[in-house]
């Protein structure tokens, strides 16, 4: 198992060999987990912690592969070199003693307040990283299927094509909840005992919970959060898991006066949504949600939690906004509409999803700050600033209705370069003259914003190509060994991601 040792150089290292035993190892854990097999489990994950191939590979994930790592911890370290790698990896060892953290507000789109997070020091995060290695295949064969925050292998697009299914043949109450400081108010014991791992793992993680922050020279206990890493959406999603099969429980009977009586959840790490065509199911899941979390230390935050209807509108609500889309049903002719179930009984309305106004106005906002910051820059670093966010936010839309806000963004971001340009322009310039240097409309290519040599295009939005996005399979899992299945997946959505600023 060990491949690599320390003689060997950082840039030496077969990583394809390296990924190929990790994995194997957790997949291993995986079946151990599904078959109940807790003995098999443990004796795994000692396995896996203590091999230097998955030493190296959290290494790796920590410095080049996790962008959102890149702030340092109370040691001020957030860079290493390649000899610095090798020897973290090798000086990698799970104990009992654990640094403090670093406080730290990070701003997040589209709120107001700036949550602070507990930072850690580099071989802490290291540790952490060690870790998820080993209990992500536990829990991967245990959670929720339809939870599918930040979790592998799973996207929010996986998340809103579960909604559209649960929604798409009726008319349905909408239950659109916001866990409030989901990771800050969780309750250490109850999340140690529903973790229920063996002493060498329970150790370090409940040294990371207690280990308090420092907010400048000040050091400040911690009692109900959970550390800023690697290892933190897998604690939140362990801590939460259960919530589908709870409901599922609670509504196992009915419930009074319900013709229905089942809700179906959907779950994106701290946002939930619970569908049902009775408004007192979902009264009573809210209630039910409410009481369970309130177990954990956690509860709803009133102000993100409102009940609305996808076709009518409920208390002033009438469709709703999850993950940056737009979810509503809309009327339509009968010859557009789905039939209801299996019956030949048309609903009268038609479900789109499309991007939400708020999401809309954050991507305007963010291509006004650099149009902005780059008036004095040359045309070339300007497309080059701006394609990764019009390629980044076109894809996480591209699998909804999003054509019409494609085209109407381009409008919008033609007009922004056209001030741009005239900004620049110089005295003996006329309005042809600043459209010809920087658009191809007089070469015959069309209102491209394109450099003088054809070197560099701006790429538009409705250039994307629009596809319908395929919900991953139940409970299906990267660890479960189905090497056909996740092959093909991968193969047609190559890009998927977890998580975006949208």
């Amino acid at each position: 198992m060990n491949t690599v040792k320390p003689m060997y150089g950082w840039e030496t290292i077969n990583w394809k060999k390296v990924e190929y035993h990790v994995f194997k190892l957790q997949k291993r854990i995986y079946r151990a987990s599904e078959r109940g097999d807790v003995k098999a489990v443990r004796r795994l994950q000692r396995l896996l912690t203590n091999a230097m191939d998955a030493k190296i590979l959290a290494v790796r994930e920590l410095i080049q592969d996790n962008g959102t790592e890149k702030r340092a911890g109370v040691d001020g370290v957030n860079r290493l070199r390649n000899q610095e790698k090798l020897d973290l990896a090798n000086c990698l060892k799970l104990g009992k003693k654990t640094q403090t953290r670093r406080q730290v507000s990070i701003p997040e789109p589209g709120k107001e307040e700036k949550p602070a997070f507990g930072i850690l020091m580099m071989m802490e995060k290291a540790k952490q990283g060690l870790v998820k290695l080993a209990l992500e295949p536990e829990w991967e064969a245990k959670f929720d299927r339809n939870s599918y925050g930040f979790r592998p292998g799973r996207s929010a697009q996986d998340a809103i094509a579960a909604i559209f299914n649960g929604i798409k043949e009726d008319h349905k109450y909408v239950l659109d909840a916001h866990i409030e400081k989901c990771c800050e108010g969780i309750y250490h014991q109850k999340l140690l005992a529903k973790l229920n791992t063996y002493p060498r793992l329970r150790r370090p993680i409940k040294a990371w919970l207690k280990s308090g922050v420092m907010d400048g020279k000040e050091l400040f206990p911690t009692e109900t959060d959970t550390p800023q890493g690697g290892l933190m959406p897998l604690l939140a999603n362990i801590a939460l898991d259960g919530l589908e099969s709870l409901l599922e429980d609670t509504f196992k009977g009915g419930v009074a006066n319900c013709q229905n009586g089942k809700a179906t959840v959907v779950r994106y790490a701290d946002d939930l949504v619970v569908l049902d065509e009775e408004l007192a199911v979902i009264l009573t899941a809210q209630e039910t949600i409410e009481a369970w979390l309130g177990e954990m230390g956690l509860k709803l935050k009133d102000s993100n939690t409102r009940i609305t209807h996808t076709f009518t509108e409920h208390n002033g609500n009438l469709g709703w906004d999850f993950l940056g889309y737009n979810i509503r049903q809309y009327p339509t002719s009968k010859k557009r509409s789905l039939a209801t179930g299996n019956t030949e009984q048309k609903i009268g309305c038609q479900t789109i999803i499309k991007p939400s106004k708020e999401a809309i106005k954050r991507h305007l906002q963010k291509i006004d700050e650099i149009i902005g910051s780059h008036k004095n820059s040359s045309q070339e670093q300007l497309i080059n600033a701006l394609n990764p966010i019009i390629r980044g936010w076109s894809s996480y839309y591209s699998t909804v209705s999003s054509k019409e806000t494609f085209g109407k963004i381009d409008s919008i971001l033609f007009h922004k370069l056209r001030g741009w340009a005239f900004f620049r322009r110089n005295r003996n310039q006329n309005n042809t003259d600043v459209i010809s240097s920087y658009w191809g409309v007089n070469q015959g290519i069309g209102w491209k914003f394109i450099t003088p040599d054809h070197k560099y295009c701006l790429e538009k939005h409705s250039q994307t190509m629009l596809k319908q996005h395929v919900k991953v399979k139940g409970e299906k899992s990267p660890f479960d060994g189905d090497y056909v299945y996740w092959s093909e997946r991968l193969l047609n959505y190559p890009g998927a991601t977890n998580a975006i600023e949208v």
